[in-house]
């Protein structure tokens, strides 16, 4: 309950946004979209930049596969400039082959963590069946592909990190709106990543809150005013823990989680942002009520 007493007020500020006469906000042109994707149990975010580039990041689990290939579909995307798998996952990278066979890719940025699974085996004959070109990000790296943004890999695979220690970080600023999105790193690597400028206006909390990640210390820093949660409402492994979620009231973040309000829309034009839920937060209860 906690939770849905945080986000109403930001649901009630989106509406009024969505209402205001455009001589109050001005020119809004052009815009980026933030896709977070209702995968269940994983991670799945499209960026559709200022410029008109389409940036598919992870997939979810297999079959989250079919559903992320018909969002894309709906959102009129019929080429993927760039797609981004931020570890070898099955929660991550399951759903790719399904997208990869049926909707062009121009390019891939990949962690470069190597895994032994059928599932990342078959990422991997996918990708070559395809011919699509693989760069592996390294930390510092840019990522260049609109000129509207500057995207930056803050964490990537080296030495002897684990999957999710491996995860790609990226931190995409469009003018004075920051998106900071975690995948699955861990406390380890967010010691490391507070001696960049981290904070962000927008972040994707990391391994869908689990017990692994999202420190005080880390939060403080971030200082986000949106907080994603992706996970699946009946998961096996106890996402989101309460630390976490106690962690995010303590920096006065509003909390979205894909496991209540279904896939979740951001647009911005650099200088401001409203959120879009697909369903409200009562959604279940409604459900459970009829």
């Amino acid at each position: 309950m906690h939770m849905r007493k945080k986000q109403l007020p930001a649901i009630i500020l989106c509406l009024l946004f969505l209402m205001a006469p455009s001589h109050v906000l001005g020119e809004r042109m052009p815009e980026m979209l933030v896709h977070f994707i209702d995968v269940g149990q994983g991670d799945s975010i499209l960026v559709q930049t200022p410029a008109g580039k389409n940036i598919l990041i992870d997939a979810g689990p297999p079959d989250a596969g079919e559903k992320v290939t018909s969002y894309l579909r709906d959102q009129q995307v019929g080429k993927i400039d760039l797609l981004v798998a931020t570890h070898p996952d099955i929660d991550h990278i399951g759903g790719l082959p399904n997208v990869i066979n049926s909707i062009k890719v121009e390019k891939i940025l990949d962690s470069g963590k190597l895994h032994t699974t059928k599932t990342y085996a078959k990422y991997i004959r996918t990708v070559r069946k395809h011919d699509i070109p693989v760069t592996i990000a390294k930390q510092g790296d840019e990522v260049k592909i609109d000129p509207n943004l500057d995207i930056r890999v803050l964490n990537s695979h080296a030495g002897f990190k684990s999957n999710n220690q491996s995860s790609i970080v990226l931190k995409i600023t469009y003018g004075k709106i920051d998106f900071l999105l975690t995948s699955d790193v861990e406390k380890s690597q967010e010691k490391n990543l507070v001696k960049e400028n981290v904070e962000a206006e927008i972040m994707k909390v990391a391994h869908h809150g689990s017990k692994t990640s999202s420190s005080l210390e880390f939060l403080k820093e971030v200082n986000p005013e949106a907080a994603i949660l992706t996970y699946h409402a009946e998961n096996d492994f106890g996402h989101p823990v309460d630390r976490v979620i106690s962690n995010l009231h303590k920096v006065n973040a509003d909390i979205y989680s894909t496991a209540m309000f279904g896939d979740v829309v951001i647009t911005t034009n650099g200088e401001d942002y409203f959120l879009l839920p697909e369903r409200n937060p009562f959604h279940n209860l409604e459900m459970d009520a009829s």
